[in-house]
């Protein structure tokens, strides 16, 4: 069984307003749930355990099923870090049936079946994998205020997700990381640590996460498009 963690119990202070930004709406919708149903699609996903912070998960189940979220078996609470919170939804999946397990931005709503199915299948293959969109822009290192030196682009990638991994490889690490280390934006960092190899699948631009006013904006055109 192929399960997906989606994880949305941050906060959003970058994004301003009253609302945590995974409960603003794209087309009337909130983008949280434009996340799960993309998910919901998905042949290879079999379960859905949704991240919240506590004070949104009491009541989420009731609204998901108003969009018929038949795969959204299980809502936990989310900790102080995304680490935490991604902890937290591991501990909600079943060790006797889980195989994958799929780590997803609650704020990325535009991530498609076919790189979801992609990035399981090269899991199941290899262990870890996750999905990734080239570096276009030219990138420096910086020290200070001043470059330090230009980093080859061609060798660059942007993490996206969902990160996949098999279920006994990911326990494994979240047991022996400190999830309150600021170093751990996302799972691939934990398995890089412990020297095991990342496989890379490559993605789309448009799998955007959606953090900001701005961000908010290219969402807006990009699902009226």
């Amino acid at each position: 069984m192929n399960v997906a963690i989606i994880v949305a119990a941050g906060q959003g202070s970058r994004m301003g307003g009253e609302r945590a930004k995974q409960f603003l709406e794209l087309a009337g919708i909130p983008i949280i749930i434009h996340t799960i149903k993309a998910f919901e699609q998905c042949e290879a996903v079999n379960e859905i355990v949704v991240v919240l912070t506590a004070s949104e998960a009491a009541g989420f189940l009731e609204l998901a099923g108003k969009y018929g979220l038949r795969k959204l078996t299980r809502v936990v609470p989310g900790g102080l870090t995304r680490a935490e919170s991604v902890r937290n939804g591991l501990q909600a999946v079943s060790p006797a049936t889980a195989e994958i397990v799929a780590i997803h931005d609650g704020v990325r709503p535009f991530v498609t079946s076919s790189e979801i199915t992609s990035t399981i299948n090269a899991a199941h293959e290899n262990g870890a994998a996750i999905l990734v969109a080239p570096v276009t822009d030219t990138i420096k290192e910086v020290n200070g205020e001043q470059v330090v030196v230009t980093l080859e682009r061609t060798n660059l990638r942007r993490a996206l997700t969902p990160q996949c991994f098999r279920y006994l490889l990911l326990r494994q690490a979240y047991e022996q990381a400190d999830v309150n280390d600021p170093a751990l934006t996302d799972e691939s960092v934990l398995m890089e640590r412990q020297g095991i190899k990342v496989a890379m699948v490559e993605g789309s631009h448009r799998n955007i996460k959606i953090t900001t006013p701005d961000d908010l904006i290219i969402a807006e055109a990009l699902i009226s498009s």
